[in-house]
């Protein structure tokens, strides 16, 4: 059994959303320091006493992607030696998704690595948000709750009271897109699209269902080179589209992304927060929506035994109110405390 109070702890891979997602729970992040030294070998110091204590740790993998897992791990590993009654890892974005499978001889199934590594670090559980595929649950040996964003973006969406909408999305993310259809009460087409080599360049064969004249909205987990954006938008171009919209849940914008966006002819490019976007996305198209009010509603209800997956039902009624959720409002949030979380 541990304590009734819960602690929030963060690393260096996202520390905003770590901040906005206390600020949302009206609480403060833990004093912990977390550098590295001058031979980048990392370390962890927890600064007041997680005795019994419910901990939730908040790290992305994202970039520098393997800094922020080591750190993740040896910071599940400083909990759990300091004796706290239970860790959950709150994963924004999981890293490594793509590798789930091996589709080609003699590769590894990364994704399963990383589970086994935090399960053996001491994780008691995870909460993540849309893994790239959904079977990356079955690699763990511990409960895994899995959010989405796909509720969040469609009241963003929603909104804008746009007309004719058509929701578009490739094969390995139509469930969920069928799902943000249904929400939209919009038809579904598919990108059919295949992946050239492992230098993340994609060929779109087609697109399955009717688009023209139609405003689209491109639907999918994450956004990271934007290769298959721009091919998909080249597609919907030519088949007729009056307006295209692109959403994702990460924002990873790796390489070229966004120049590539940039010269597009995108009306607007919707993420979430779960990866802090790069100094220089600086496009006014870029929307980014704080997904600090899902994870904060699902830490308290993971805390007190409660459903998370009602956060998510019609009888919950709150995701709008999470969407246009404004921090800068919240007259009786508390200030975190100014935490020793360093950067190396």
């Amino acid at each position: 059994m541990y304590a009734d109070e819960f602690s929030i702890y963060a690393g260096n891979a996202n520390r905003p959303l770590a901040e906005r997602i206390t600020r949302y729970l009206k609480t403060s992040l833990g004093k912990v320091e977390v550098f590295q030294f001058a031979n980048e070998n990392i370390f962890v110091r927890i600064l007041e006493n997680v005795r019994e204590q419910d901990v939730f740790l908040i790290q992305p993998t994202s970039r520098p992607v393997n800094e922020s897992i080591m750190e993740l791990l040896i910071m599940i590993d400083a909990f759990k030696r300091a004796s706290a009654g239970r860790i959950t890892a709150v994963i924004p974005h999981y890293s490594y998704g793509r590798s789930d499978k091996k589709d080609q001889p003699r590769v590894p199934i990364t994704a399963r690595l990383i589970a086994d590594m935090l399960t053996v670090a001491g994780a008691d559980r995870v909460l993540t948000m849309d893994l790239h595929q959904g079977q990356i649950q079955g690699f763990f040996s511990i409960p895994v709750d899995e959010l989405t964003a796909v509720n969040l973006i469609c009241a963003h969406i929603k909104a804008k009271q746009l007309e004719d909408i058509v929701v578009v999305s490739e094969l390995g993310f139509a469930k969920k897109a069928r799902h943000f259809a249904e929400l939209l009460t919009a038809p579904l087409a598919i990108v059919e699209k295949r992946r050239v080599g492992n230098d993340d360049r994609t060929e779109v064969m087609n697109i399955i269902g009717d688009v023209a004249g139609r405003t689209a909205v491109i639907i999918d987990d994450e956004i990271d080179t934007a290769g298959s954006l721009v091919e998909a938008l080249g597609a919907l171009e030519a088949a007729g589209t009056r307006a295209i919209y692109s959403c994702a849940t990460h924002g990873v914008f790796s390489g070229a992304a966004l120049e590539r966006i940039a010269e597009s002819s995108l009306t607007e490019v919707i993420v979430t927060d779960t990866i802090p976007l790069p100094a220089e996305a600086d496009d006014p198209r870029i929307t980014v929506l704080s997904v600090a009010p899902l994870f904060g509603e699902a830490i308290k209800r993971i805390h007190r035994g409660e459903s998370v997956g009602a956060l998510f039902s019609s009888e919950v009624q709150m995701v709008e109110e999470m969407t246009f959720w404004d921090e800068a409002a919240e007259d009786e949030a508390i200030e975190p405390e100014p935490s020793r979380v360093t950067a190396g």
